[in-house]
């Protein structure tokens, strides 16, 4: 039986990472920190039932002796590191921290990597937001990496870091490039989620009004349970290596929006507001994934289109008023 320790496994990508683990039979290990509150509403499903193969440990990214500990403990076949400061509004506020957590901890448990005589398999993910400013239609592994923001900056350090202890120490750190990838986990931080969440709401009548910034911004969406799954694929990979993960299809802001509310019968047009504050401080290029790569290296495909998405999103948000249709 194969042995996994999961960083950041409360998080949406680390959740479903554990789920999808256990399916195929490996002995699970979630890190998770103290918090000042409950943060382990995405693992609950594996806490209540009282999963074997499943275990909860302490432990926090900017901690290395705590990590050191648990991967010496455990001695695991795979690390999947999904835990760090991962909003791109919020690096701006906090840039030291999100330095820290984003790049600074993938050095150091690549250092502790290193140290240890077993060979351990490391994932690591990488944002599109690396790209930046580019002037590349589509981006592929090869694409002129220019980040735009503390977070993107942080994450391009984190992979150039994988990828000089990969050819200098032989550590097999490999990783996806992934691109904006939802699920009902996300947090109302998101956009994705604060459009369904706030979409429902006005839906149930209990709001007026949705606030937005830029809605010609186009995004490359795609479903975090697909893109959970290549990352396990890229694991499995027996050269350590990073592969473009998206769906290769972009659509607006304004585009998503219109889809939630054709979806609950609504027209958008009547509710959204405007709201400059909501613009971000700089911008990045229009991103959109080129996964030939992975297509032909891993057979990836993702399998869940944006309308899909939606409607998931949305059924999900619709059980927590105790009222529950399948809307055609």
């Amino acid at each position: 039986m194969k042995k996994a320790l999961i960083l950041g496994v409360t998080g949406q990508d680390g959740s479903y990472m554990a789920e999808l683990l256990l399916k195929k039979n490996y002995k699970v290990y979630g890190m998770h920190r103290k918090s000042a509150t409950d943060n382990t509403t995405n693992i609950k499903n594996l806490l209540s039932k009282n999963i074997k193969k499943f275990n909860l440990v302490k432990g926090d990214l900017l901690d290395p002796i705590s990590i050191d500990r648990l991967i010496n403990k455990i001695n695991p076949n795979e690390v999947y590191n999904f835990a760090d400061q991962d909003h791109v509004g919020w690096s701006y506020e906090i840039p030291s921290y999100s330095m820290k957590t984003t790049a600074l901890s993938v050095i150091e448990i690549l250092e502790i990597l290193k140290k240890n005589k077993k060979k351990i398999k490391y994932f690591q993910p990488i944002s599109s937001n690396i790209f930046g400013l580019t002037n590349s239609p589509k981006q592929n592994e090869k694409t002129l990496i220019n980040p735009n923001s503390i977070y993107a900056l942080g994450k391009a350090t984190a992979y150039h870091a994988c990828k000089m202890y990969n050819r200098i120490y032989n550590i097999h750190a490999c990783g996806a490039i992934f691109y904006n990838h939802e699920s009902p986990r996300r947090s109302i931080e998101y956009l994705s989620k604060k459009v369904i969440v706030q979409a429902v709401e006005i839906f149930k009548k209990k709001r007026k009004f949705l606030h937005l910034g830029n809605i010609k911004a186009k995004i490359d969406w795609g479903y975090a349970k697909d893109y959970v799954y290549a990352s396990w694929k890229i694991m499995q990979h027996k050269k350590p290596d990073f592969f473009i993960i998206g769906t290769g299809k972009s659509h607006s802001v304004e585009y998503f929006v219109k889809m939630t509310f054709d979806q609950l019968n609504l027209n958008y047009k009547k509710y959204i507001k405007i709201d400059k504050k909501l613009f971000r401080p700089s911008n990045t290029s229009n991103l959109l994934s080129d996964i030939k790569k992975a297509k032909k290296t891993l057979r990836y495909q993702p399998k869940t289109n944006l309308k899909q998405l939606i409607k998931i999103m949305i059924d999900h948000e619709l059980k927590k008023y105790k009222w529950y249709k399948i809307l055609q």
